[in-house]
């Protein structure tokens, strides 16, 4: 099968609604035609500029056509309070994706918006009259698992990489030291798993066959998303995303 005939599969996934839950508890996902506008913020508790960034994006909250992650670095760790959301993975993406973002250094509150550095980061997120990707990505969960399909058509990239980003939503920090002590900061979209898929060669005859499953216990009190975000190997942009609420 040529990625050409593969297109009308492609807009039949992307027809379907953003996530299906069925009786059996099961549930699903495809992304749309169109990437949905990517907005990753690195930021941390540890950085009084950060918080108006944090409100921010809470702002994006209900926005269908908007994929939103929470970076927490932690190289602010070291200056007098260690925010608990952190990860050097998150400091080492921030890092990697500089070399494509346009980004002459790493900092905090950064926003990447469709895989570009966002210095005017306060105005509004519009979504983009981008053309329809060349990648079709559906996802379910199976028990604990969560398994998608990848498929490529039409001009999609050589080489496709991918990550997971588990968020989320409603959490409550009162800091006691550093640059924030004494303030209350309320975050979501928290990545609180992150885990990078190898770049692989993109088949237009192979669809590619992706898992994660979660290790962060599910808690009612914090609503979670699952995230899958598609980008070109080559290049470091995002090609597709797609959110999984259930």
């Amino acid at each position: 099968m040529n990625r050409k005939s593969l297109v009308p599969l492609i807009c039949a996934l992307a027809a379907l609604p953003p996530a299906v839950l069925a009786a059996d508890g099961s549930c699903s996902a495809s992304a749309a035609a169109t990437m949905p506008t990517l907005v990753e913020l690195y930021t941390s508790e540890g950085c009084n500029s950060c918080p108006p960034a944090d409100q921010w994006l809470s702002k994006l909250k209900g926005r269908d056509d908007v994929v939103a992650l929470a970076f927490h670095v932690d190289y602010w760790d070291r200056l007098g309070w260690k925010d608990r959301f952190a990860s050097p993975e998150h400091t080492r993406r921030q890092a990697q994706q500089q070399r494509s973002n346009g980004a002459r250094f790493s900092y905090t509150p950064q926003v990447v918006v469709n895989g570009r550095d966002r210095p005017s980061w306060s105005g509004p997120v519009r979504a983009d009259a981008r053309p329809a990707t060349p990648v079709g990505v559906s996802v379910r969960r199976d028990g604990a698992a969560y398994v998608a399909q990848v498929q490529a058509a039409g001009d999609a990239p050589q080489r496709l990489a991918a990550y997971w980003a588990l968020t989320e939503d409603g959490h409550v920090t009162a800091v006691k030291a550093g640059e924030n002590s004494g303030v209350t900061l309320k975050h979501d979209f928290v990545v609180r798993e992150y885990v990078p898929v190898a770049a692989w060669q993109s088949q237009a005859d192979a669809p590619k066959t992706l898992a994660f499953t979660p290790r962060t216990p599910a808690d009612p009190a914090h609503p979670r998303q699952l995230n899958l975000v598609l980008v070109d190997a080559d290049s470091g942009r995002p090609v597709q995303a797609v959110r999984l609420g259930c």
